[in-house]
């Protein structure tokens, strides 16, 4: 199989180039920033056209959740034109797409852990722009497979795990948001499943059923204050630092944009359709946590 992933050093981009290093059955490819300009389709087309991909897999966005309010025209030139193009250009080489998306497409305002099918509704340009993405993938190339993640984290980027032990490690204790709920996400699981998904596309064939969105988040959900204490507590077992977490509100920690009250994802289409199903929220934290001891 010949996958093309877009964008290289991304938490997403970089797992994927990391899970399939060493894998004969995957000629792998991807672009840096210099290879592709999400807001020039043409070289996207080039790109592509050169790697003659059998899957294209894009998990690069403008992700600047607060800057975006104040930067809209940037957020939708590259998480709506910029998915679009991919998608497009994908269509041409005649490959299908895997389009990464976000939560922040919902409104947080249902009770229980969302579905594909319920409505969607951003509170901010970032989740706007990205279900404007969405679309736009849809629209551009017939096979396509949206998968909806959240609360990504990993062994390297800027993410939640990396920044509570930082804080840890400077602070005599924390102080965390305790009424957003999510299903915290390891990108190396996401990378793994994403491969997953694309060789069954690339190996069994297309399906109808493959087409639309699907939710492919970790299958526990807390919310961040207790992310955090969990880190920490895993942390200290390996002799990192042990400081308490105390709960606050949203309204103790103003943003410039809305996050949803809840993100939790359902993941019963992910089990269904690519009979896959991600590691236990415990699991990949300690393996995340391994990583980082040993770097």
């Amino acid at each position: 199989m010949r996958l093309y992933v877009i964008g290289r050093e991304g938490q997403v981009a970089r797992s994927l180039r990391e899970a399939a290093a060493g894998r004969a059955d995957i000629v792998f490819g991807s672009s840096s920033r210099a290879d592709i300009d999400l807001r020039d389709p043409a070289s996207v087309e080039r790109a592509l056209a050169v790697f003659r991909p059998d899957v294209v897999v894009n998990p690069a966005a403008y992700t600047a959740v607060d800057k975006a309010e104040s930067e809209p025209g940037q957020a939708f030139a590259i998480n709506r034109d910029g998915a679009g193009a991919v998608a497009a250009a994908a269509a041409t080489c005649g490959a299908p797409i895997i389009h990464f998306s976000t939560d922040y497409v919902y409104d947080g305002r249902k009770p229980e852990a969302y579905l594909e099918s319920d409505p969607v509704a951003p509170q901010g340009v970032y989740g706007a722009s990205k279900l404007a993405g969405e679309l736009a993938v849809a629209a551009a190339n017939p096979r396509h497979v949206v998968l909806r993640t959240a609360w990504v984290y990993a062994p390297f980027g800027a993410n939640f795990v990396r920044t509570m032990l930082r804080l840890a490690a400077e602070r005599g204790r924390l102080r965390v948001v305790d009424d957003q709920i999510g299903c915290p996400t390891y990108a190396p699981d996401l990378a793994e499943a994403t491969l997953a998904i694309a060789a069954q596309i690339a190996g069994a064939g297309w399906r109808p059923d493959h087409a639309g969105v699907t939710h492919l988040a970790g299958p526990d959900a807390l919310s961040w204050c207790g992310f955090a204490r969990e880190i920490v507590r895993q942390s200290a077992v390996r002799g990192g630092c042990s400081v308490p977490v105390d709960p606050i509100t949203t309204a103790d920690y103003p943003t410039p944009a809305a996050r949803p009250a809840n993100s939790r994802l359902a993941t019963a289409r992910l089990a269904d359709v690519f009979d896959i199903r991600l590691q236990s929220l415990e699991t990949s934290l300690s393996n995340c946590l391994d990583r980082l001891l040993q770097s």
